[in-house]
């Protein structure tokens, strides 16, 4: 079964026939090589998709025809990761493998032991990155509603975030906590109200002084298990659980 291809459209036109052109036309003509016919979805990231079939095949676009309409409603409760920054490619594979299992908002985070600094126009262009890498992800994992990738966001802005959050969580090696029993444990009502948001710290860990912050703006602090794990995979192996948990994935 060959796999229906997903563009990009914002806002998706009302008529029933319309053009797609720029990159993603120009993607759907000359690299998926897409003709009169086939099929293919165009969505614009924030839930609206449409069910399309090519009509007609030019160079650098394609006009589409319009089958059907759907609409996906956001999900509950949303699910934030706090990713702090990590080297290399590390940080884009988070947010790849992030979106792929549906974490509705990644939010870049400078912790005090990072050794990577987004400044300037560097900072500009690895943020870039990460949003490239969530919306080629979202493409591949057919998801209509893209997740947000925020501003960088300090450590004060991370614990702000925390305090108003329907549960805040801080994945960390040496807490008593496992993740796994949260349901089951001091959670209270589940799933919670409002955001889940799950910080996940640098390869160095989590200072002190931001654990007692966070712990301070009503966070509670977890582990995954026995085993630790990079900064890259911690985060998408904590929201499987809390996706799981909560019921997201059962549908």
């Amino acid at each position: 079964m060959v796999t229906t291809p997903v563009f990009h459209l914002a806002p998706l036109p009302a008529v029933d026939v319309f053009t797609l052109a720029g990159p993603e036309g120009r993607h759907a003509a000359t690299v998926r090589r897409l003709r009169v016919g086939e099929r293919l979805d165009v969505t614009d990231g924030a839930g609206h998709a449409l069910r399309c079939e090519v009509a007609a095949v030019r160079r650098d676009e394609l006009d589409c025809r319009v089958l059907d309409r759907a609409h996906t409603p956001a999900p509950v409760p949303r699910l934030v990761v706090v990713q702090a920054l990590a080297k290399g490619d590390r940080g884009e594979l988070a947010v790849e493998m992030l979106t792929e299992v549906g974490v509705d908002e990644i939010v870049p985070w400078s912790a005090a032991r990072s050794v990577v600094r987004w400044d300037g126009e560097r900072g500009a262009r690895s943020r870039g990155r990460w949003v490239a890498s969530a919306a080629e992800a979202a493409k591949q994992a057919r998801r209509a509603r893209w997740p947000l990738v925020a501003e960088l966001a300090g450590t004060v802005a991370v614990r702000d975030r925390l305090a108003v959050a329907g549960l805040g969580l801080v994945l960390h090696e040496s807490a008593a906590e496992p993740l796994a029993g949260l349901p089951a444990g001091r959670a209270g009502d589940w799933p919670p109200a409002g955001e889940i948001v799950l910080v996940v710290g640098p390869e160095g860990g989590i200072s002190d002084e931001e654990l007692a912050g966070f712990g301070k703006a009503g966070a509670r602090s977890v582990r995954l298990g026995p085993t630790v794990l990079r900064t890259s995979t911690a985060g998408v192996a904590a929201a499987a659980v809390l996706l799981a948990a909560t019921g997201r994935w059962d549908g």
